[in-house]
């Protein structure tokens, strides 16, 4: 069989940095966002900053991505309180760069 020629919107694979600020630290927000990302089936990375945000990479399906910026810039962590969710450098990708979702001491 062949394959369609165009993946359907929202199936391509993206790559898009995030950064959120507020009270993110200490809130259990790195746990939160990687249980997150797994039920949404995406891979990428999550970190805290020296200077108080938590910042990462989210890789996966457009439509996923998608879900999971929108959990980081209004949900969170119970504890936390988001101000600001920044996202960045995003492209569409070929093939995923990570395994799973993975929180970087």
């Amino acid at each position: 069989g062949g394959r369609c020629a165009a993946m359907a919107e929202g199936e391509e694979l993206i790559s898009v940095n995030y950064e959120v600020s507020g009270k993110v630290q200490g809130v259990f927000f790195r746990k939160y966002t990687q249980a997150e990302a797994k039920k949404l089936g995406l891979v990428g990375w999550v970190q805290n900053t020296s200077h108080g945000t938590v910042q990462g990479q989210i890789q996966g399906p457009t439509v996923r991505v998608r879900e999971l910026q929108e959990w980081l810039r209004k949900v969170g962590s119970p504890q936390s309180r988001i101000s600001q969710a920044e996202f960045s450098n995003e492209k569409k990708i070929t093939a995923l760069e990570h395994k799973d979702f993975q929180i970087v001491k």
